[in-house]
């Protein structure tokens, strides 16, 4: 029954959107955005920075995340900085609050008519409340190779592959221990025009978290990710991207489900 709601869902959107976004015309550049869970190889250019906001709910867990990020170019396509703010709500104790605040740095190492490659360092700030469960309680550390190759006009894959470590993370109790995560996954997209993608994700991801007695437990999750964006091009340059997806967890997240949202807004510094 749900996978039905869940398809009806997609198929309604598609059928309300889809004819009037294609009547929209090509625009200048297709749409290069994180896709959703994934993240795309393609650096901001110089001159351009967007800011990107995205609100994940999971039914069974009754949790929710919110992120704000900006990009920019420094000062063009070859280097990038940006950071990244998360709030999150937990359902456990019900603790809401801003997470560990992420500082980034991506290198464009190719930038090809058919591949990109852009490998990200970030530093996680410990500015969520490890007692609450919103942070670590110390300095993380972490890395992840995208990796975008057009496979022809109409479809563009993106691989993910990376880590996190976070010497002396703090649990409730007080006690210190290293922590390691990791994720791998990929994403395929259909752009039906360059205005309008439907896409599917795969993501699998493991983390350590420290318990009171001090040893650690580690936790993996493994999602599909169907959903739909599209781009609003403005003759300012201002572009808007909107989308939705419904991830569906599979494997040790088997019953788990919710909703994803995602609003970019990308446009010219002057």
């Amino acid at each position: 029954m749900r996978t039905r709601v869940l398809a009806g869902l997609v198929s309604g959107f598609i059928a309300l959107f889809l004819n009037p976004l294609l009547a929209l015309g090509d625009a200048p550049q297709k749409i290069q955005d994180n896709s959703f869970l994934i993240e795309e190889a393609y650096n901001q250019e110089r001159g351009v920075v967007q800011h990107i906001q995205t609100y994940q709910y999971l039914h069974k867990a009754k949790t929710w995340l919110y992120t704000f990020t900006q990009e920019w170019p420094v000062p063009g396509q070859t280097h990038q900085l940006s950071y990244t703010i998360p709030v999150d709500h937990l359902n456990d104790g019900g603790s809401t609050g801003i997470g560990d605040v992420a500082l980034n740095y991506r290198y464009q190492l190719i930038m090809k008519e058919h591949l990109a490659v852009a490998p990200r360092f970030s530093v996680l700030l410990p500015t969520g409340d490890y007692k609450k469960g919103l942070g670590n309680g110390a300095v993380g550390y972490q890395t992840n190779l995208p990796v975008s190759v057009e496979l022809s006009d109409s479809w563009v894959t993106h691989w993910n592959a990376g880590a996190t470590f976070t010497p002396g993370a703090e649990g409730a109790s007080g006690i210190h221990a290293d922590t390691r995560g990791y994720n791998l996954g990929a994403s395929i997209i259909w752009l039906t025009s360059e205005n309008f993608n439907i896409l599917t994700e795969a993501l699998w991801s493991s983390v350590e978290s420290v318990n009171l007695d001090g040893t650690k437990t580690g936790q993996s999750s493994f999602f599909i990710n169907p959903g739909v964006r599209f781009a609003i091009n403005k003759p300012s340059g201002l572009q808007i991207v909107p989308g939705f997806s419904f991830p569906i967890g599979i494997g040790s997240s088997y019953r788990e489900y919710g909703m994803f949202l995602y609003l970019s807004f990308e446009h010219p510094l002057f």
